[in-house]
């Protein structure tokens, strides 16, 4: 490679050129909740590293939310190392709707499969966490210190805390039994392949589906919810299954490890640039009646950066870009999911 070339490419770019292929070659890897969003962005990834073996699992091969179930596909798999990406998740509709459901289902996928992996003796877990976990008011940027010091926005609680026994689990088996078990935050993820359904879907694919039905229909103004001044970051989805390949490589420590692109951005901010990028003219009109969630959002990424060279690459309009070319070309598959 050209030396003055390379400086132009994102570090985890180099880092992987330097160190997957040797990594791979004589391991069986095994994803959970591989058919879903960042499921399917891990798995084609994966396919072009040269694991002996990739096996990728959904719902439909096993419930995971059933001992019995996580058993068989132990007995079924004898994975290397496993991706635990398998969630029930939602939007701030659906954590308000089904609390309840949100904390149960994810503490039983998360301890029946972290503790199975412990039993079987698997090498690694990579676990995936979520930043509905932080403090309602974290200072930004979310260092992942601050995890402890607060309780949760309060529509996001239960599935955010749900996902946060899981760090403890994790912690608690590397200190007893040595079990090797790193855990991710990812940040509020977008890309082609999320979930547009009305019932499940998150704030950029509702706001694209908004912006171009409206536009199809003729409509002058779309609702949004909330004021629109609460900020959030996203992370490309691609971006997100590239942090979490490295991090599988070269992380093995205990302490979460933030994965985001650092960048904040307003809900009003947002909605502007998906509603020009989709071509829709007309107004958007902010109900102030529904809750804008979080006040702010914006990670801390260094240690990413620090532990296994993560830098995002994907710059928010171009990801928006894509995505909504995406639905535009697979609208049936696009709002198929319903949970």
């Amino acid at each position: 490679m050209d030396h003055d070339a390379s400086k132009s490419l994102p570090s985890w770019t180099m880092t992987l050129t330097m160190t997957y292929m040797g990594f791979w070659d004589d391991k069986s890897v095994l994803i959970t909740g591989g058919s879903g969003f960042l499921g399917a962005a891990l798995t084609e990834k994966l396919g072009g590293r040269g694991a002996k073996e990739l096996i990728s699992l959904g719902s439909n091969d096993y419930d995971l939310m059933r001992q019995s179930e996580v058993e068989r596909m132990f007995d079924e798999h004898s994975p290397d190392l496993i991706f635990n990406l398998a969630a029930r998740v939602g939007g701030i509709g659906a954590n308000m709707a089904r609390p309840a459901d949100l904390y149960l289902s994810n503490l039983l996928i998360g301890t029946y499969v972290l503790e199975e992996a412990r039993k079987r003796g698997t090498p690694k877990i990579v676990l995936t966490g979520t930043i509905c976990a932080y403090p309602k008011f974290t200072p930004v940027p979310f260092q992942e210190s601050a995890l402890w010091d607060g309780y949760p926005e309060e529509t996001n609680a239960p599935y955010g805390i749900a996902k946060k026994a899981l760090l403890v689990h994790a912690q608690a088996n590397r200190q007893q039994y040595g079990q090797n078990a790193i855990y991710l935050l990812p940040v509020n993820l977008y890309g082609p392949g999320d979930k547009f359904n009305d019932a499940v879907s998150h704030v950029i694919p509702a706001l694209i589906k908004k912006c171009v039905e409206a536009k199809e229909l003729g409509d002058h103004e779309i609702v949004v919810w909330g004021t629109g001044t609460a900020t959030r970051e996203f992370l490309y989805v691609d971006d997100a299954a590239e942090g979490m390949i490295l991090a599988a490589e070269l992380y093995d420590d205990p302490d979460p490890v933030n994965l985001g692109s650092g960048q904040e951005v307003s809900i009003k901010d947002l909605a502007g640039l998906i509603a020009k990028l989709s071509g829709f003219e007309g107004e958007l009109r902010w109900d102030a009646s529904k809750p804008d969630g979080q006040p702010r959002r914006r990670l801390d990424t260094s240690r990413a950066e620090k532990a296994f060279s993560f830098t995002a690459r994907t710059a928010l309009e171009e990801g928006l870009r894509t995505t909504i070319d995406w639905y535009v070309s697979h609208r049936e598959q696009a709002e198929r999911a319903t949970r």
